[in-house]
């Protein structure tokens, strides 16, 4: 079947593998919402069976940026995809919106159905994680783009939230409390310049074990980005968060200053939660200079919870009850320039 097609470099029985395979592992994500199969040309999900009076869409999309090269040269694909959904819904969570569906899409040089099977059970897994039905997704076959063992993965994730209930930062106000709740590594960014000092600086692999860590450098670095959407949701809810800053790419100096006024800063107090070993060893391996390192990676805090300071200790105890740790990271002050201060006289 389509043997001009499979000469061309495409073969489309793969791609029917894949959907044969995907579909168990899309059925652990289904909501009563959804309507319909894998495999129409849209997907369809019902809104009229939320229960909200002033329904806000909030949707993002994200990829997982050259995260895949590591996947790629230790061979691991089976968490990646939790990646991608992790850097749509943490997005869209930062404005107070319940994810609702996700959409993924996957480019390849040369279709692998065992591997994209990996892929998508980890997108699966994400969407799980964030309460996000998987309501369809492409694959594409590109001989001409990619190399036969290349693949790209991006994601699309839709969610709401009630109109009253969007957290837009309008409220927030000097001596508010910046509550971070901690990352699991590295998440999805700067691996750029991780890969120069680990792979090509140092020559490193995979199996690698830092003297700062007790695990291989492939398992430390393929760590999933966190997803924060249930410890976060209900706390929007109870309408007890002002802003919410996800810390992805650019640290804590381009996300931050994203929910301030033009009047206001972030004072960030330095050694109020526990920095992971694995920016420890990044900063002295690449001999980055500190600053620099809250300028490109999250260094242990993935998300930042901006609320009064009358509720900041009631926020942190009912993280607390959902197992979630967080820590007192600083606080909202008033601009002069700056609108990200570090500083280093916090005294636990």
């Amino acid at each position: 079947m389509a043997n001009a097609y499979k000469k061309a470099g495409v073969d489309v029985n793969a791609g029917y593998e894949v959907i044969s395979r995907i579909q168990k592992h899309v059925n652990k994500t289904k909501r009563r919402e959804m309507m319909g199969e894998l495999g129409s040309f849209g997907g369809c999900f019902d809104l009229s069976e939320l229960n909200i009076k002033e329904p806000v869409l909030v949707s993002g999309t994200d990829g997982v940026g050259t995260k895949l090269l590591v996947a790629k040269k230790v061979n691991k694909h089976d968490t990646i995809g939790i990646d991608c959904v992790a850097m749509c819904v943490n997005d869209i969570v930062s404005q107070g919106a319940e994810p609702l569906y996700f959409l993924d899409y996957i480019a390849t040089g040369k279709i692998q159905p065992d591997r994209l099977e990996q892929v998508v059970a980890g997108v699966a897994n994400g969407c799980v994680q964030a309460g996000a039905a998987l309501i369809g997704g492409e694959t594409a076959e590109m001989p001409d783009m990619y190399s036969e063992d290349e693949y790209d993965l991006a994601g699309f994730a839709v969610g709401v939230a009630e109109k009253k209930q969007l957290i837009t930062g309008e409220k927030i106000e000097a001596g508010d409390l910046l509550i971070g709740l901690p990352s699991s590594g590295l998440h999805s960014n700067g691996y750029s310049l991780v890969r120069k000092i680990l792979f090509e600086k140092h020559a490193l692999t995979g199996e690698t074990i830092l003297e700062e860590m007790n695990q291989p450098l492939k398992e430390v670095l393929l760590e999933p980005t966190r997803i924060y959407a249930k410890q976060v949701l209900p706390l929007c809810k109870q309408q007890l968060i002002k802003g919410i800053s996800h810390i992805t790419g650019g640290g804590f100096f381009e996300n931050l200053p994203r929910v301030l006024s033009d009047n206001l800063a972030c004072q960030i107090d330095l050694g109020s939660w526990p920095v992971l070993p694995i920016f420890k060893a990044l900063e002295k391996l690449g001999n980055v200079p500190p600053r620099e390192m809250y300028e490109i990676f999250n260094m242990g805090i993935g998300m930042v919870l901006i609320v009064s300071k009358e509720d900041g200790e009631k926020v942190q105890e009912l993280l607390k009850k959902e197992g979630e740790s967080s820590y007192q990271i600083g606080k909202i002050v008033p601009r002069k320039e700056a609108a990200v201060l570090l500083t280093e006289d916090f005294k636990p």
